[in-house]
């Protein structure tokens, strides 16, 4: 999964027929420190999610195709959900998670 903002909407006048009543976005990959990452790319919300929001992306395939519950269907990104806040951990000093 990545971490991902709504930069615009993708309207189609002829869709794959799973996805007719479907919203497609853009979004742009960001980094940790929330800069751009890579190019956009389009993805099937499932969370009413829209432009300027932070979103979490499913890119994993069959994950991101089950999560959808149409079946077999072509897709490679899912928004699974809007992001209010990140925090992150930081490293134990006594490598507890490397030593085993």
């Amino acid at each position: 999964m990545i971490i991902g903002r709504v930069i615009g909407e993708v309207v189609c006048t002829v869709k794959f027929p799973k996805y007719d009543r479907q919203k497609l976005l853009q979004v742009q990959p960001l980094g940790l420190g929330r800069e751009p990452k890579g190019g956009p790319m389009t993805a099937i919300d499932l969370v009413d999610s829209g432009v300027g929001d932070e979103v979490l992306v499913c890119l994993e395939g069959q994950s991101a195709v089950d999560a959808i519950g149409l079946g077999p269907n072509p897709v490679d990104a899912v928004i699974l959900g809007v992001i209010d806040a990140v925090s992150f951990v930081p490293a134990r000093e006594d490598g507890a998670w490397t030593t085993g």
